[in-house]
């Protein structure tokens, strides 16, 4: 999954060890967040969406390879 983490992060002047403490998570963590190595679970998604101010769809992009549900 593709995100704007990385521009998010930048724009405050924060490191990725910076944003790693305000999420309680490794700053290892973040890299690969930041570089689609990793996808984060929905709690860590959703501190990261209010640390930046934005929702889960503004922060996150969806690949188009995600399979949809059908409602």
């Amino acid at each position: 999954m593709r995100n704007h983490i990385r521009a998010r992060r930048t724009e405050r002047g924060w490191t990725q060890a910076d944003l790693a403490e305000r999420l309680d998570v490794s700053r290892q963590t973040v890299n690969a967040l930041e570089t689609g190595r990793y996808d984060p679970s929905l709690p860590l998604a959703f501190r990261l969406a209010r640390l930046f101010g934005q929702s889960i769809e503004q922060l996150f992009i969806e690949d188009e390879e995600t399979p949809h549900v059908a409602d």
